[in-house]
């Protein structure tokens, strides 16, 4: 925009300035000719006096009109009867000296000729004074003056350019920062505020993004007040749940539903201690993707081994960090788990693999069931193909999206589904990663 403005500014002002500037030069050159007429008339009026003065004394006459000659301009020259000359210079046509002769005003002849004009008139005796005025070109001065103009024309076509920038630089500064303060905001900085400046379209916009920055983090701040209050309400059956499960004694026929229930006490206070999170204690989310896929496959392999499930992991053994919050990354893990345990018969193997890419990571599982008969629609909200609620895929949908990420539905080589979670990581970890990579190898674990 500061670009257009300077261009905009540029041509609008070089088209006054050649407005203004070429009459002017044009005006300058005529006035600097009729300059150079009006001082041959004034020394052929000298002249004529001169000649007049002592028409017979020609050496009179010829001192006379050399001191004339002296200064710059055409040169005088008196034309005695006899044909002779006083100032050295060569006379008229005959011609037009005998036309001067008879005539009482000046008159004037040659023009357009090499040599210049020559204006003449009679002196009392028979003499005939005459003056020839150059046809310049360019008369004394005008260079000069055509230079001045220009110069001046350039500076204020300069100075437009120089204000339009400063003046386009104010504009764009003030959207530019409005932009990065939007884009903060939906990057989940709630305390992002902008100061309205600039034109007052911009600062009704500022104040406008102020309001709305203000009101997404009342309705946010009311949703973690809701969900912190829903999650402690559930801790009243689940007290009861655990008196019961306690009632039955610890054998091995108890021992998953005691897990499962320590697993969904460990969800409600992370549910709780996410929604009672300040935003100044909330830092940069970020974790490792490899730490956390190692651990939630290694809790679903136990009931896998129940299940007679032969299961598959390949991880990195180096740290590899993706920018989303740990519970986030081991929700959406243990929602794709979760649907090969749910939608895929008992025995049905399954692979999980970690890939770590310069620029992003990404989380492939892959399960050998009857598939997805519809793998566009399967990521769509409340949309399952097995009965269930819908949500789990939508859940790992929103995860990966959060990133720059996306998620993809196919066929895997075992036969059944295979979701691939590509989650895209700062370039900060990702030049970590490239620093820290050791030669390719992973962990393998076969069931």
């Amino acid at each position: 925009m500061r670009r257009t403005l300077a261009l905009v500014s540029l041509a609008v002002t070089t088209m006054i300035a050649l407005g203004t500037l070429v009459p002017s030069a044009l005006l300058v050159r005529e006035l600097a000719r009729d300059r150079s007429v009006i001082e041959a008339q004034r020394r052929l009026g000298a002249a004529v006096a001169v000649a007049a003065a002592a028409p017979a004394d020609r050496a009179a006459v010829e001192r006379g009109v050399t001191a004339l000659n002296a200064g710059p301009g055409g040169r005088a020259v008196v034309v005695f009867p006899d044909g002779g000359t006083a100032g050295g210079g060569p006379p008229a046509p005959p011609r037009a000296l005998a036309a001067a002769r008879g005539r009482s005003l000046p008159t004037e002849t040659g023009a357009g000729s090499p040599g210049g004009r020559i204006v003449l008139q009679a002196v009392p005796g028979g003499a005939v004074a005459q003056v020839r005025v150059p046809e310049d070109t360019f008369p004394p001065g005008v260079l000069t003056a055509w230079a001045v103009m220009g110069t001046v024309s350039l500076l204020l076509v300069a100075f437009s350019i120089l204000t339009a920038d400063r003046l386009g630089a104010r504009v764009v500064g003030a959207a530019r920062r409005l932009g990065e303060a939007a884009a903060r905001l939906g990057a989940g900085d709630m305390r992002v505020r902008i100061e309205p400046e600039g034109p007052p379209e911009l600062q009704d916009a500022a104040i406008a993004f102020n309001t709305v920055a203000e009101r997404v983090t009342w309705r946010i701040a009311a949703e973690r007040r809701l969900a912190a209050d829903l999650s402690h309400r559930l801790r009243t059956p689940l007290t009861v749940l655990r008196l019961n499960v306690d009632r039955l004694g610890v054998d091995a026929a108890t021992a998953p539903a005691r897990v499962a229930l320590a697993r969904l006490e460990q969800e409600v206070d992370q549910v709780i201690w996410m929604t009672r999170r300040s935003e100044d204690e909330a830092g940069p989310a970020m974790c490792d993707a490899a730490e956390v896929v190692r651990e939630r496959v290694g809790y679903w392999s136990a009931l896998a081994d129940d299940q007679a499930r032969r299961w598959h992991l390949t991880c990195p053994d180096h740290q590899v960090d993706v920018p989303v919050e740990r519970g986030e990354l081991a929700a959406g893990l243990d929602a794709l788990l979760g649907n090969v345990f749910h939608h895929t018969p008992e025995g049905a193997a399954f692979a999980v693999t970690l890939q770590a890419g310069r620029d992003r990571a990404g989380i492939l599982v892959s399960d050998a069931g009857p598939g997805i008969a519809d793998p566009a629609a399967m990521t769509e909200r409340g949309r399952s193909g097995g009965g269930s609620t819908g949500l789990g895929l939508d859940i790992v949908r929103r995860l990966a999206e959060s990133t720059g990420g996306e998620i993809r539905v196919d066929r895997s080589v075992l036969g059944g589904a295979h979701i691939g979670v590509w989650l895209r990581t700062t370039a900060s970890s990702s030049e970590h990663r490239e620093r820290s990579r050791r030669p390719p190898g992973g962990h393998h674990k076969t069931s």
